[in-house]
């Protein structure tokens, strides 16, 4: 049987041409920053937005790992139709616009919504507020690193669990000392994951939290008030705070797992 072969010259050529599609925009970021002035432009308008989305960000990944790997977890076991039904729902916020996400946290949290209303009883507020940037934060990443999770758990065999529990090891340990484990380097690229859609979250933001500022609705409101060259500096300063962990973490799992 005839298979269907790419000529190696023009995968080369789709390679480069699609690496410089992607980086080339960057590269052009960095030649056109004023690097006299980047440091004055970070300290007077991104330490406190930088703040913000660090504060927040954190906020939500402990969030995050507390209910998403549980999530993760059962999803990838469970074999009835409501884990297969959740699957699909979590779908929803994954494939949604961020905008229309935010326009759906205010009408559900924000002071006239069924949810805001309960939360203004406890004195809180879920617009302009870290609350709405948490929540706002939380639509966006908690899926991808969900199905990460799943995906990490899924490919465990499952032989491994048992003999685990028939040796009688508990399950607390088995978790602990098996399933973690294998897992964890899954888990990692999705909490990278989680971590870069959070930080870097704008469209449902802006929407229910334009104050405070986190560091995406600063570089809007830089370039919407001041221009282009006012928004890059604090743009090289989300890239330099949100890539790191997620090449570390790429980075980490070529060396040790491939």
């Amino acid at each position: 049987m005839k298979k269907l072969r790419l000529a190696p010259s023009v995968a080369i050529l789709a390679g480069w041409l699609c690496t410089a599609f992607l980086i080339l925009p960057f590269v052009s970021l960095l030649l056109h920053l004023s690097w006299r002035n980047i440091w004055s432009v970070w300290i007077e308008s991104g330490g406190t937005p930088l703040f913000y989305s660090l504060w927040s960000t954190a906020i939500s990944l402990c969030v995050t790992l507390l209910f998403g790997t549980p999530l993760g977890w059962y999803l990838a076991r469970g074999q009835g139709i409501l884990w297969k039904a959740i699957e699909i729902l979590l779908l929803i916020p994954l494939l949604m616009p961020p905008l229309v996400i935010g326009l759906l946290l205010v009408y559900f949290y924000g002071p006239y919504g069924i949810m805001g209303h309960l939360l203004t009883h406890f004195g809180l507020s879920a617009t302009n507020t870290i609350l709405a940037v948490v929540l706002a934060q939380l639509y966006e990443s908690v899926p991808y690193y969900v199905f990460a999770a799943q995906a990490a758990f899924s490919q465990i065999d499952i032989k491994f669990e048992r003999i685990s529990l028939s040796l009688g090891v508990s399950p607390w340990q088995t978790l602990r000392r098996v399933i973690f484990p294998l897992a964890r380097p899954g888990l990692l690229i999705g909490f990278a994951m989680a971590f870069a859609r959070a930080i870097g979250a704008f469209g449902a933001v802006i929407v229910v939290a334009y104050y405070p500022n986190t560091l995406p609705v600063s570089i809007w409101i830089a370039l919407e008030e001041q221009g282009l060259p006012s928004a890059l500096p604090l743009a090289l300063l989300l890239i330099l705070v949100a890539l790191p962990l997620p090449l570390a973490t790429v980075l980490w799992r070529r060396v040790h797992h491939d």
